[in-house]
């Protein structure tokens, strides 16, 4: 029963968000906080599925500016996990893949949000180029996932480069987020699905850097962001 209730309350919600998130967006139509208003919605909806989602933030990242977030990619749950920590004046990056996603496709490229198509390498490339100018021209952040996709239970997938190149061609940090693993935590019939952990951490500094650096700050950041969930996972573990 609860998973019907569950069901039938979220598609009513996902129907709401998206109309009047549309109406929304067509109004502010030059506001950088459009991405930002939505996602504080989404990050309301945890309790939905008995989920309590706690954010932080580090103060040096309250203090950048503009920046490139990288964030780690699980599951459909993302979209209210990570949504505790969008900052204002951002938009993400995401696949062409997203917009015949079923309403969200449309809100999400209604909200200023910008497609990549990740299976053409050079229109891919082309893309980055753009956001870097966008980047420059707007004052906008970008957030992105490296790892391109959805892990599923897979562990961390490889990440790819373009976040990176992204930050270092425009001279703004990469802040990486990181959510505590919610592999198969959440259970639609279930009242309480425990407590899940979104923090984001201190900014790497590009400053300097050449596309020669690209994979090596790359690799750094993989290690730290893996580094931070094992440790919000044990945080979590010691706390149950």
């Amino acid at each position: 029963m609860l998973l019907l209730i569950r069901m039938a309350l979220l598609l009513v919600l996902v129907i709401l968000v998206t109309l009047l998130g549309i109406v929304f967006c067509l109004l502010t139509l030059k506001s950088k906080n459009r991405v930002y208003h939505l996602s504080r919605v989404f990050a309301s909806v945890g309790p939905l599925f008995g989920l309590t989602v706690e954010g932080r933030v580090s103060e040096a990242a309250k203090k950048v500016p503009q920046a490139v977030y990288v964030a780690n990619h699980q599951n459909n749950f993302d979209l209210f996990t990570l949504a505790k920590v969008v900052p204002k004046g951002i938009v993400t990056v995401g696949k062409t893949s997203l917009l015949w996603i079923p309403f969200f496709g449309l809100l999400y490229w209604a909200s200023g949000n910008i497609l990549i198509n990740r299976n053409d390498r050079k229109k891919a490339i082309a893309t980055i180029d753009q956001v870097v100018s966008g980047m420059k021209r707007t004052g906008f952040s970008i957030w992105m996932f490296p790892e391109g996709t959805r892990s599923r239970g897979r562990g961390w997938l490889p990440f790819k480069r373009g976040a990176f190149h992204a930050a270092v061609q425009a001279g703004v940090p990469i802040i990486p987020v990181v959510c505590s693993s919610t592999h198969r935590q959440v259970t639609l019939n279930r009242l309480n699905n425990g407590k899940v952990i979104v923090e984001m951490l201190d900014p790497i500094d590009t400053t300097g850097l050449h596309e020669t650096d690209v994979i090596n700050i790359m690799t750094d950041c993989e290690q730290i962001m893996q580094a931070t969930q094992r440790r919000l996972d044990d945080e979590l573990a010691k706390a149950d």
